[in-house]
């Protein structure tokens, strides 16, 4: 059966007694440029796990499976995980998970950040919490204190995949990507921990049902660096919260209302960091953040 076949998903989904679901964003790829661009994309090696989002009637499965180790599809629709169990029963290196990508833990799975890559087609509504969640991936160890009591240390072990390509809308994917002046506090939380990139843009006529407005394939290469993992990152993302708080504000109004320190104090903390107090957070790049929030305790004395 050609997966990628309007006619076939239709008489697919017929069988199943199934309509898409406009609230779970499915839009079933039916382009067969577009599958082999995606595959490409990922660039796969035999040794590879496939954590996929979302693999709806499992066209794109089907092509990640005969390339890898194995594949991990996360489908939250139970009607759906009924249909993967026909179009994949022939790969036996297919786990079809029927449950929430977000809540799913990668530690159940054992998945090892250099080996294991997220692929996905992301609604908008799963977009930017699918990329945190994954980007902000840790795996802790105990240990026990030295001094023989019942206090523990924490070794946090970075469990990020190795990659993750998504098709997202034009414009999610185009925010993620954005620089100054034009970033957002979606573009900061995902470029504080990667690198996104658009490979390449996806016609709505290319799915069906068609959506309303055209996709990108996006590319996201966590940073190895190690440098970012020592920022606090509640208190990184706590200052750029209060920034983007009301964007079209100038910083030191943001800053002095949402984290309650008067204006002077806001005004010198900015100034140390070579910022002026009248841009707006749009402008700030990711290294005025995190030097803002390396800064911050000195202000805060």
């Amino acid at each position: 059966m050609n997966l990628a076949s309007k006619k076939a998903i239709q008489n697919l989904l017929k069988k199943y007694q199934v309509r898409p679901s406009k609230r779970l964003g499915q839009n079933f790829l039916i382009d067969k440029r577009v599958i082999k661009k995606v595959i490409e994309v990922v660039s796969l090696k035999p040794k590879n796990i496939i954590l996929e989002i979302g693999p709806g009637i499992g066209n794109l499965t089907q092509e990640l499976a005969k390339k890898v180790k194995k594949v991990i599809a996360v489908e939250k629709d139970q009607k759906m995980v009924e249909i993967l169990k026909e179009t994949l029963k022939d790969y036996e290196n297919v786990e079809i998970i029927k449950g929430d990508i977000l809540k799913l833990d990668p530690r159940t799975y054992n998945l090892k950040s250099k080996i294991y890559k997220v692929v996905g087609n992301l609604p908008f509504y799963l977009t930017a919490p699918v990329i945190r969640k994954f980007l902000e991936a840790v795996k802790v160890k105990h240990r026990a204190s030295a001094c023989g009591g019942e206090g523990k240390d924490e070794d946090k072990v970075l469990i990020a995949p190795r990659q993750m390509t998504l098709v997202v809308q034009k414009e999610v994917g185009q925010r993620i990507c954005a620089r100054t002046p034009d970033m957002s506090i979606l573009a900061v939380s995902v470029q504080f921990y990667a690198k996104p990139e658009i490979i390449g843009y996806i016609s709505k006529k290319s799915f069906w049902p068609s959506p309303k407005v055209d996709s990108v394939i996006l590319q996201i290469a966590p940073l190895v660096s190690t440098d970012r993992r020592l920022i606090n990152a509640d208190l990184f993302f706590k200052i750029v919260k209060a920034g983007f708080s009301q964007p079209r504000k100038q910083l030191i109004n943001n800053l002095s209302k949402g984290l309650k320190f008067n204006r002077e104090r806001v005004k010198n903390w900015l100034l140390k960091n070579n910022i002026q107090p009248n841009q707006r957070a749009e402008t700030l790049t990711i290294e005025n953040w995190i030097s803002l929030t390396k800064n911050f305790y000195f202000m805060v004395k």
